[in-house]
């Protein structure tokens, strides 16, 4: 057989030789980088035999393929040692990789997995890493592997092998584990040489809270200490930027179980610094000719019918009933826009019209998923619509890529894109996904940046463009969006009147900038490590006197910087001057602006940085201009 590989060369195998036997045939230093293959596009095992002319690619280790392999091998390792120390007391479920790691479910209702077992857990999976255990793949008639594991008593594989369609099932068998894969995986277990386990968390059988609650092993693996070292170095940083821990110490905002989960609380310094990055952005929606509009929390559930948010989103929403009609609280924004749009004729001339709300919507969260202000159940977004003529569509969706990277640029995030296409559960016709699918994509190409397609993640009505901006750690979060919709509009039968007199179906772009407020004031307290910027800081400076003396003239001081304009508190507390100084730094405020009895005979006062550099003695006035100064810097 012809085997062609990367590079284009051509070499000839033997019928039932594997990519493992090409890989030798090659050097010796590649098969043992070699950890799975590619024949003709599709993942296989390094042994799985070649049966026909084929193009391969080998997968190493350095790949990200490579290490996603080994991270699911490394997952069944984990439940391998787990079942070999607590054998029936626990059952298998599913054990997948994940970014950065892996993780496997287990049930077990008479035992509750702590951290002080993790060390026990990873002494077991290193011995069985250490006995190098071949990794053997085997395929078996369904009602055949249904009877295997019912004998083992794992009743979770026989519900996922009963709701397969495939006749035959994929095993993958390691010395006395079995367990039910697709695959690939590694050769053997003992190339698995670094992991750790690092919490244990409930998780509901197949993410319904109406079944069996599980226990969720999180862990992770690399292919050197080194990596781990750096890995681990990076969760401990997240902790101590951990948005909810952060929102506590800087007292911004908290959750009460009184007012409901996932209902967000915000307090004078939170509401200041979210009201700060909302009057932002109605700046910066005003100057690229914006509309400022204000729809109603609640509407007709004939309205959600008509937009087909009832059949394909209700399970997201929340109803009432007034004067015994039924109302849906809204989960978007775009109806009410519609509704405006629809108030009276409108003529190509008008053509675009942007309308945006930072509109607060509800949605039905699971319990389970709620996490901090980055998922919750009342939320803000900064959401447009923009009703345009099919011929202006293409203008628009550039000018909301120019103004993401704008805005993204002010904040300090580099964001990566993606263009995610029609999902199985939709509305509208093929051709109008065709035509909304091709506008976002043509515009990605002209903006000149890389983008990947996410296959099958559009919003119910229309395709989107996600724009998932990193963090000073890296991570990814997804914030803003554009949606093209060709549906929606002919749903509510929207029309302008065009340059021939005829009637025409105007194209909506759904579309927000930073998201949902509260996800991305999470993400910025992350980010930041709750050192805000001056323009964004809920509290820009903070007056702190030396002695009794100068109380007087710090509250001229406080006063006039208030008026002028400057986020300012005074602290006046009968304390030492250090102690006051240094809880200033721990809450974090940008400036403390030290008066003594030099500065009120010079009627200055001494600003000192919460890194610890100090400034030169500024008057009061000249402080405010200063603070201007910075601020006009990042606007």
């Amino acid at each position: 057989m012809r085997v062609t590989l990367p590079d284009g060369s051509v070499r000839e195998v033997a019928v039932g030789s594997n990519a493992l036997d090409l890989a030798r045939s090659i050097s010796e230093g590649l098969a043992r980088q070699a950890v799975a293959a590619k024949i003709d596009g599709q993942l296989v095992d390094l042994t799985t035999p070649i049966t026909h002319d084929a193009h391969l690619v080998l997968v190493t280790l350095q790949s990200p393929e490579g290490l996603e392999i080994y991270r699911h091998s490394a997952s069944h390792l984990m439940a391998h040692a787990v079942k070999s120390l607590f054998g029936s007391e626990v059952q298998v479920t599913i054990g997948p990789a994940i970014a950065n790691g892996f993780y496997y479910d287990f049930y077990s209702p008479n035992h509750t997995f702590s951290t002080e077992e993790f060390e026990l857990i990873e002494g077991k999976m290193a011995e069985l890493a250490a006995a190098n255990l071949p990794i053997i793949r085997s395929e078996m008639d369904r009602d055949e592997a249904i009877a295997l594991f019912a004998a083992m008593g794992e009743e979770y594989k026989v519900q996922l092998i009963r709701d397969l369609p495939n006749e035959k099932v994929s095993l993958y068998r390691q010395g006395d584990f079995v367990d039910l894969c697709r695959g690939p995986h590694l050769p053997t277990t003992g190339l698995l040489k670094v992991f750790k386990l690092l919490s244990v968390a409930g998780a509901y059988w197949r993410g319904d809270d109406k079944n069996a609650m599980l226990q969720r092993l999180y862990a992770t693996a690399f292919t050197d200490k080194k990596e781990l070292k750096l890995y681990l170095e990076r969760i401990e940083e997240a902790k101590r930027r951990d948005h909810r821990k952060l929102g506590r110490e800087l007292d911004l905002f908290s959750f009460s179980d009184e007012a409901g989960a996932g209902l967000v609380i915000w307090h004078p310094k939170g509401a200041m610094l979210r009201t700060v990055i909302e009057d932002f952005e109605r700046r910066e929606h005003l100057r690229r000719g914006y509309d400022i509009v204000v729809g109603p929390q609640i509407l007709r559930t004939e309205l959600w019918k008509t937009s087909g948010h009832f059949d394909n989103y209700r399970e997201n929403m929340y109803f009432t009933e007034v004067d015994e009609q039924s109302y849906g609280v809204k989960p978007m924004n775009c109806l009410a826009h519609m509704l405006i749009y629809k108030s009276k004729m409108r003529s190509y001339r008008d053509l675009p019209l942007r309308y945006f709300e930072l509109g607060t919507v509800h949605r039905h969260e699971k319990s389970g998923v709620l996490h901090g202000l980055l998922r919750v159940r009342g939320f803000t977004q900064d959401d447009a619509h923009i009703l345009c003529m099919p011929e202006q569509l293409d203008a628009e969706i550039k000018g909301v890529l120019k103004f993401v990277q704008e805005v993204m640029g002010i904040f300090g995030f580099e964001y990566e894109m993606e263009l995610s296409t029609r999902p199985e559960k939709s509305i509208g016709s093929d051709h109008a996904w065709e035509l909304a699918t091709n506008a976002l994509h043509s515009a990605l190409k002209d903006s000149g940046r890389d983008f990947e397609i996410n296959e099958g993640d559009g919003a119910f009505y229309g395709p989107k463009i996600d724009i998932k901006l990193k963090d000073a750690l890296d991570r990814k979060w997804q914030c803003a969006t554009i949606q093209c919709d060709f549906t929606l509009p002919e749903r509510f039968d929207l029309n302008y009147i065009g340059s021939d007199g005829e009637k025409h179906r105007p194209v909506m772009v759904h579309r927000v900038i930073l998201g949902a407020i509260e996800r991305f004031i999470g993400v910025l307290i992350e980010h930041y490590a709750g050192s805000f910027p001056l323009w964004i800081s809920p509290v820009q400076a903070i007056i702190v006197n030396v002695t009794d003396n100068q109380s007087a003239y710090a509250q001229e001081v406080f006063q006039y910087l208030r008026e002028a304009g400057v986020r300012v508190q005074i602290d006046l507390r009968n304390e030492k001057l250090g102690f006051k100084i240094r809880e200033a730094q721990v809450e974090k405020i940008p400036y403390m602006l030290v008066v003594g009895d030099k500065e009120m005979a010079d009627n200055t006062v001494a600003p000192r940085h919460r890194s610890g550099a100090n400034l030169d003695s500024m008057t009061p006035a000249a402080f405010a201009n200063f603070v201007a100064n910075e601020c006009r810097e990042y606007r």
